[in-house]
């Protein structure tokens, strides 16, 4: 039996009775609300404020910019009173959130010119309400609820734009059973996007990183008081270089914790063992900015090991919060920013490299100053040995492995040290050996940090969804036999697996790859070999498009002492580069002449770091669509995106980016090598990247299992079933259950499973049963899609149970289906079926990579240009092909009717074909918005000028809807009728002219 959501409601006020907050039946209106904040501001600031004082107080703080809310609710303020006198004031007690008034109110509503809305609960700090909550009696799709709460938002002249709601910090979202919740945020950070890249959902959880689902436990851990003061006030975070709040996630709050309590004790060092792609810098920021403010500790260092995260470091640092960090240039500059006392100087970034050579009295520096007479670096920081410093490293298992360590240890006795890692070193993975008398042991993460702080292993994060699964091929050359362990394969058959494959693994080269190599010798050939490869594939298939392929490693480091640095951590490259460096520096020099010529580019090896800086960025780019990037190259000489980067050591730790999903592997991986090399593959994206794709070509499958069970954590007995997704057979079978599913489904509503009977579903339970049936269907084909190990019988057996003909039309379908059902979705409740609110149709799942404007426009030229029969797709197909992709839902109709009205073999070329479509879409526009015109007796060009405002503003403008009807002097009454009629009519153009963005002010009408 369902629970009600009034009884649901019921139940968390009473909880939250019993954790003291005051319950306020009687606030329910805005008018309530303002009463309350104003008794409490006067009674924190111990001020009496006039009426009209009042009122301006309000205008002042009350605003539409969340970001500026959120500061101010933060912050000591300023107010002029009527009298002249100034008035300092804060909306809450900043020194101890903890001794606020915390209340928690009901069904309050606000009624504004465009909204009538309810909020189920709001919770208070001292008057000013900052958690809305909202409760749920269906099965929550977590997307689907903060969808919700958008929509709610972005009505226009919401309670959150005008009143006292626009304090409102987090969003709670609950059926009882299961609770999430979500940071508030202006409209460009809280938002769905069209590639359903959403803002970020968080579930509660305990220290072990087990999850608190019910709300009552949610209550206890997250809503008492003391803990939402400490949650609103510390471990929310104000990105001030992007205007936006970010929550921190729960096993951030708790490192966080247990290192400001492990330097106010003064317990020792300490390490935190949180997976690649945790967020480790934003914890360390956070660490950083609360020991800020302890006066116990003089100085804190973030120390990174590289110039290039010594850079990112910073930049990061600095997004979080501006100037709050500034670049070391050099060692001199760091010496003196450590023995500065301005406050801007307590928490500073540098690298080991930089502190390395503070410290030792032999450094070619020191010598120097020495010679000259000055006090050495060394000499200089004497006066801080004896102060409590703290050292926060990252990735503490490159940089910590080493005499610096030793150094700062002696140096500064009093110092504590807390290490961050993706991958620790144990005993089984240690190369560094520590020789202690006549015994010698192995150097640990534990040997040199003491304890662990903190734990939250890559098994966490995939079970959180905060991180991908692995798909994980063992290539076999003749599809039986594969290598033996560590055996390299013929580059050549590398290469043309890789060719066959790539298309597939990179889901029609939405995203991109990395190819690993061996050595710098192999990462050479290896570019040839592409080279030579691809240029054979085009002339053999004139229609075969090479892949843009670049190649980085660092050249000999005689090209500068940015380089010198930058190799301290590869070591193959270091290594490597010793041996016959004039042929290395030739080869290098080659491949980024070939990356000028097919970029437009001009960089040089001398600017090595430029080259590399950008190859990074063109990874990265691969997020935009092609229309966008060449619009910096109107020509279209030059290529924008990368689809595969040769590396030997580079970019294989440290480098992020959501469109990387695949990674060719031929070198020899083992241990914390190992997982940092796959896990560049499994940043979260969409479900469109289902899993992070590693090819390998070594054979390395005991490696693999070895490293899975070594930093899996607690959960060692699962980790591969955690871990690896199921292999093809598995995921075949659940293609077919789930199209049987469907197929009974249909049948249940007397209907066939074929494309065509989804048409003659009844109501709109139905359909969007469909949607839920067939999304998943379109899931796991979407999953098998990027597998590179299918077997020719395993592709018939997909192919059997989805035929390629019927699933492009099943898209069509659904499109058109939860097209209709995301208009119902927006009328009031009582006027649409219940099923509808929380409907999810994630339409990014059905729009292809490859089948963009310009491939449709190139495939209606190429039917217009040959004769019937001959064409490489008829009509029909054509019209299927676009019907089924979620890009063309707004334009579907149009690019249908041109398609039709093309006679096949008229031998148009596709810059006739996109003229003639440009000119179609202008006709009919204009014969539509005449029809209109016609229709409400009114002139064309007043109507156009009209809808032409509210697309360009895409806000809807009353006072220019009376404008435009002035003019057929109409009493009240009929003027009320005749613009209901005309807007009933301008919706649907409106809405589809705006391609599906939002236009501000339509809502009365939709409803």
């Amino acid at each position: 039996m369902q629970v009600r959501e009034s009884t649901i409601e019921q139940e968390l006020i009473e909880k939250l009775g019993e954790l003291k907050y005051t319950l306020r039946p009687d606030l329910r209106d805005r008018a309530a609300l303002e009463r309350n904040f104003r008794e409490k501001f006067e009674a924190l600031n111990r001020v009496r404020l006039g009426d009209a004082e009042f009122q301006r107080l309000l205008e002042e703080i009350v605003t539409p910019d969340v970001f500026k809310a959120a500061q101010t609710l933060r912050q000591r303020n300023a107010f002029t009173r009527d009298d002249g006198t100034p008035l300092n004031y804060t909306l809450v007690n900043l020194n101890d959130w903890c001794k606020n008034d915390f209340e928690v109110a009901s069904q309050f509503r606000i009624n504004t010119d465009y909204s009538y809305h309810r909020y189920d609960v709001l919770l208070l700090i001292n008057g000013v309400p900052v958690v809305q909550i909202e409760l749920k009696t269906l099965g929550i799709n977590p997307r689907r609820a903060i969808e919700q709460i958008v929509e709610y938002k972005n009505d226009a002249g919401n309670g959150y734009l005008r009143t006292l709601l626009c304090f409102i910090q987090l969003f709670v979202v609950s059926n009882r059973d299961a609770t999430y919740y979500f940071a508030n945020n202006n409209a460009r950070h809280f938002a769905f996007n069209a590639d359903e890249r959403y803002l970020p959902v968080y579930q509660y959880a305990r220290p072990d990183n087990s999850k608190i689902n019910g709300i009552d436990a949610f209550a206890e851990a997250f809503l008492a008081k003391c803990a939402l003061g400490q949650m609103i006030s510390r471990y929310m975070v104000l990105l001030a270089s992007e205007q936006k709040l970010l929550m921190m996630r729960p096993y951030q709050i708790y490192a966080v914790k247990n290192i400001v309590e492990c330097i106010d004790r003064n317990l020792g060092n300490g390490y935190i063992w949180h997976t690649t792609g945790s967020g480790k810098t934003l914890t360390s920021f956070k660490a950083s900015t609360l020991l800020k403010a302890n006066p116990a500790i003089e100085k804190c260092l973030f120390v990174v090991d590289r110039k290039d995260l010594d850079r990112q470091t910073r930049d990061e640092f600095n997004r979080f919060q501006q100037g709050c960090v500034e670049e070391n240039t050099n060692t001199g500059a760091l010496v003196r920013r450590m023995l500065s006392d301005d406050a801007a100087d307590k928490v500073i970034v540098c690298t080991i490299q930089k502190l390395g050579l503070a410290l030792d009295e032999n450094s070619t520096r020191n010598k120097g100053r020495e010679k000259r007479g000055l006090a050495s670096h060394a000499e200089q920081l004497a006066a801080l040995r004896d102060m409590r410093i703290v050292f926060i490293f990252d990735e503490c298992h490159r940089s910590q492995f080493g005499d610096n360590h030793r150094a700062i240890k002696e140096f500064f006795p009093r110092a504590q040290l807390f290490g961050f890692t993706g991958t620790p070193i144990f005993e089984a993975n240690a190369s560094y050996k520590r020789i202690e008398g006549g015994e010698q042991t192995l150097k640990t993460t534990q040997d040199l940090f003491q304890q662990s702080l903190h734990e939250y292993t890559i098994t966490h994060a995939i079970e959180d969804g905060n991180v991908l699964r692995f798909h994980v091929d063992y290539f076999k050359p003749d599809g039986k036999h594969p290598p033996k362990p560590g055996e390299p394969l013929a580059k050549r058959a590398v290469v043309e697996a890789i060719l066959a494959r790539h298309d597939a693994a990179t889901g029609g080269r939405r995203f991109n790859a990395l190819l690993a190599t061996a050595s710098i010798n192999d990462a050479i050939e290896y570019f040839a070999l592409f080279k030579t490869a691809q240029a054979e594939k085009q002339q053999a298939d004139p229609a075969f498009v090479p892949l843009h392929i670049a190649a980085v490693f660092s050249p000999p480091a005689d090209v500068g002492a940015d380089v010198r640095q930058l190799q301290e951590d590869l070591p193959q490259e270091q290594a490597d580069n010793r041996q016959d460096p004039e042929a290395k520096k030739t080869a290098l020099k080659a491949i980024i002449a070939d990356y000028n010529a097919r970029f437009g580019t001009s960089h040089r090896i001398e600017e090595f770091d430029a080259y590399y800086q950008d190859v990074q960025q063109r990874i990265k780019d691969q997020q935009f669509p092609n229309e966008d990037l060449r619009k910096a190259d109107p020509q279209g000489e030059f290529a924008h995106k990368l689809d595969i980067v040769i590396v030997v050591d580079m970019l294989l730790t440290g480098f992020d980016s959501k469109y990387l999903n695949t990674l060719y592997v031929d070198k020899n991986l083992r241990h914390h090598g190992l997982i940092q090399a796959f896990s560049r593959t499994n940043r979260v994206l969409n479900d469109t990247k289902p899993t992070g794709n590693i090819l390998d070509f070594r054979g390395q499958q005991k490696e693999v299992d070895a490293a899975i069970a070594l930093f899996s954590g607690a959960r060692a007995d699962k980790a591969r079933e955690i871990w690896l997704v199921d292999a093809a057979p598995v995921v075949i079978e659940k293609l077919k259950t789930a199209r049987d599913s469907l197929d009974a489904f249909m049948a249940s509503q007397g209907l066939s499973g074929q494309p065509d009977d989804i048409a003659n579903l009844k109501g709109d339970a139905a359909r969007a049963a469909f949607v839920q049936h067939f999304k998943q269907v379109q899931k796991l084909k979407t999953q098998l899609d990027q597998y590179t190990d299918l077997t020719p019988e395993q592709a018939q057996q997909i192919d059997q149970v989805l035929p390629r003909d019927e699933h492009t039309a099943l898209r069509g379908a659904y499109l058109e289906t939860a097209q209709r059902l995301r208009a119902q979705q927006n009328m009031p409740a009582g006027q649409k079926d219940e099923a509808l609110d929380q409907l999810d149709f994630e339409f990014v799942l059905f729009a292809s990579a490859t089948i963009d404007y310009d491939y449709i426009m190139k495939l209606i030229a190429d039917y217009s240009a040959k004769t019937p029969g001959k064409a490489s797709m008829s009509r029909e197909q054509l019209i299927g092909l676009i019907a089924g992709d979620a890009k063309f839902m707004d334009e579907r109709e149009d690019i249908t009717e041109y398609v039709r009205s093309l006679k096949a073999g008229a031998g148009l070329d596709e810059a006739a074909i996109r003229a003639g479509y440009e000119k179609f879409k202008q006709d009919k526009a204009a014969k539509e918005m005449a029809a209109l015109s016609e229709k409400h007796g009114l002139p064309v060009a007043a109507l156009q000028a009209f809808v032409d405002g509210i697309l360009a503003r895409r806000i809807f403008d009353g006072e220019q809807l009376t404008a435009l009807l002035a003019p057929l002097n109409l009493s009240w009454k009929a003027r009320t009728q005749k613009e209901l009629a005309l807007m009933g009519d301008l919706l649907p153009l409106l809405k589809k002219r705006a391609g599906g963005r939002e236009i501000a002010g339509l809502k009365a009408y939709e409803e």
